[in-house]
Parts: C-alpha cells; structure tokens; sequence
C-alpha cells in the first residue's frame, strides 16, 4: 500500500479550496434521509466531534507523511467553524496505521496510534512519529478494530466519522468491510473513503461501495500532489502572540513538566513544514477546543478552581512551591486573565488572516484536486445533526 498518509494531507488540504470538476474530483452523497440509520438515545451532554483516520503506513511514504503533518491544524481549525446551540463542540480525533509489515500479523497489521483524544498535542505528536514500511492492508479489520475500541459517543447529538484511505483493493483480508460497516452505522458511525489513484479504478476495487455502504462519501485523490500554502501578513504577528501565550501555561502534576516540553515540540514541529502551518497551529492554540486540563493550571482552575486548595506543594512547578494558597490563587488567575487577551487578539487575527487565504486562493486555480471535498462531508452531517457553520 503506498498511498495513505495522503489521506490526512487529503482531509485537510479539501477543507482549504474549492474544487471543480476538471480538478479530477469525485464524491458521492450522504444520503441521511430514508437510509439513515436509527437514532441513538440522546444525552444531555454538549454536542460532540469524533474523527478517526485510519491510515496506510505501507511503502515508502515519507513524503505523503509530511503533507499529513501540515494540515492537521487545518482540520482542527475547521472543525472549530461547527457550532451546536451555539457552543463549539468537543472535538476528538483519533489516528489508526495499518498495512504496516512493522505492525505484525497478529494484529492484522493494524495499531491503534492515538484513542479518540481532545490531546491535540498529542496527536501532533503521533504524527510526526509515524514511519512506512510494506505490508497487507485490511480494511475490513481497521474499521472493525475502529469501530468495537474507540469510545464512541451517545447520543444523536454527536457527530462521528471514520476516513480510511488506501490504494489496494478495499475487500482484502478475512474481515467482509460490509458487515463491519454495518455494525458501525448501528453506532451512527459514518464511512467516508479516500482512494489514492484513478477513480474507476477505485471503484472498481470496492472503495466506493465501501463509502456506499457507510453512507459516507468517496473521493479519489492525487496522492502525490503537493501541498499548497498561502502566507499571509498576519502569520507573523500571530506566532508572536504564540510565543506570549505559552508563558501562561503552568506545568502541574507528574506530567506537567514533560507536556509543556511537548507544547513547544511540537510548535517546532509545525514550524518545520512552512511559518504558514505554524501559523495555523498557533491559530488553533488561540480557540477552546485546545485546553489541557490534565497538567495546565490554568486550565484545570477553570474547570474545577477547588484544584488550587487541594493541590500539593510537590505537585507545582519549584517556583511556585514557595507561594501560600491565595497568592497561588492571584497568580493563576493573572495567567489566565492574560491568556484570555493574548488568545482575543489571535482570534482578530485569524479572521483577518482566513480572509486573506480565501482572495488569494480565489485568484488561482488550487492544484489540490480534492478541494473542499471533506468539509462538504462533514458539513452535510453536520447540519443533520442540528450544527451550523460560524466562521
């Protein structure tokens, strides 16, 4: 399998351009009407995002690697435009490899790389982390595997999708696709499916009917195309303002260290694909669905403020340790006021950034064949689901 990683370059590269016909694109519909599976009972929780992208780590991909890696905050940043009864909702995104010989036979080589996890940090991480190597691609079973692991939300207020993408034939393996997708719809789990080559020959391989039977979509895609970024002037004030707003992270906990270390590792990491995708990770930084509760004091304080009177003086960062509880208190909540500003005018920003990125891809012809193929398939549920675009 060669093509994959192109898959996650593909889902984010299509939430940036229009697309056209002659640019070699081709979906299929949603259909929610008739066929649409029945309603899980509902939760009164907020709305909720989960995607999982399962990806062919198979042959010599290194460079599909790297598209992948530029647009992961594209995706991010696009998920953030949905908003349900005017809240953003939770976003979860989870990374599957398979096809990969590295992997085994006994796992059908398949892994899971990441859980469905709001640590986006952590599945830039991942990411970055991934290798190629040769193996057998079993679609079947990734999506079985992604289907009975990952924790999926109730409820019909979610929203839940799978992208898989590959260029071997879809029906390989022991594991028949149609039943496991079946068994994914019963969970409102919707297949889209991503071919790395000519589209008939997708179809011809049963990743269309694959997107068919899992009322997703199908596209077929150029896997070696070129990832296409536009600067803009607002790029550099925007990681200024990055640089301000990692000062008012405050480490806490057995992880707290480590994953402020991650935080600017990965900041580097972005910056080594363009200034303009660090730029766009900067971006996601500024909105709420970045939060890191689990080792930022900030964060936790917000969610729960008791974690200032409970926690331990060996918990805290040495220059904190010497600090009584009410000043500890004055300090977190300076961080978090000057959070909240550094984080407001990167939103101003952004907007104007977004709106430039938009005139000037509307003066060219976008060499992304795929367009804004994802984000028509993510909006269509969207919709259903009772969310609204809010740029």
């Amino acid at each position: 399998m060669k093509n994959i990683i192109a898959t996650l370059a593909l889902f984010t590269s299509m939430l940036l351009f229009s697309c056209e016909k002659k640019n070699n694109l081709v979906e299929t519909p949603i259909r929610l009407a008739a066929t649409h599976p029945p309603l899980i009972a509902e939760d009164e929780s907020d709305g909720k995002i989960q995607v999982a992208l399962l990806l062919d780590t198979s042959n010599s991909m290194d460079g599909l690697i790297d598209q992948a890696k530029s647009r992961l905050w594209n995706i991010v940043n696009t998920l953030t435009t949905l908003k349900y009864e005017g809240k953003t909702p939770s976003i979860e995104i989870a990374l599957y490899e398979y096809g990969n010989d590295g992997l085994g036979s006994a796992s059908d080589y398949i892994r899971q790389v990441t859980p469905l996890t709001t640590d986006l940090d952590l599945i830039s991480e991942k990411l970055f982390s991934l290798r190629t190597n040769g193996g057998s691609e079993y679609c079947g079973a990734v999506i079985k595997d992604a289907t009975q692991k990952l924790t999926w939300n109730d409820g019909k207020k979610s929203m839940k999708l799978i992208y898989i993408s590959g260029n071997e034939p879809f029906n390989q393996g022991s594991i028949s696709y149609k039943e496991v997708i079946s068994e994914a719809l019963k969970k409102g789990i919707y297949i889209n499916t991503i071919f790395c080559g000519n589209h008939q020959e997708g179809i011809q391989s049963f990743w269309k009917d694959g997107a068919d039977v899992g009322q997703g979509k199908y596209f077929n895609i150029d896997s070696n195309a070129k990832v296409i970024y536009i600067a803009t002037p607002y790029d550099d004030q925007i990681t200024k303002c990055n640089t301000r707003l990692n000062t008012t992270y405050i480490g806490y906990g057995s992880k707290g260290a480590e994953k402020k270390r991650s935080q600017e590792v990965e900041d580097a990491n972005a910056q080594s694909i363009s200034g303009a995708n660090f730029a766009e990770r900067s971006v996601s930084k500024s909105k709420d669905v970045y939060k890191n509760e689990s080792w930022d004091l900030v964060d936790k304080a917000k969610k729960d403020a008791k974690v200032l009177e409970e926690i331990k003086k060996e918990e805290l960062p040495k220059e904190l340790q010497g600090k009584t509880k009410e000043e500890l208190k004055t300090f977190v909540a300076e961080k978090a006021k000057e959070r909240e500003a550094i984080q407001k005018e990167m939103a101003d920003l952004a907007k104007k950034r977004q709106k430039y990125i938009d005139d000037e891809a509307a003066k060219t012809k976008s060499q992304d064949d795929l367009g804004n193929a994802i984000s028509v398939s993510i909006v269509s549920l969207a919709k259903t689901k009772g969310y609204v675009v809010v740029n």
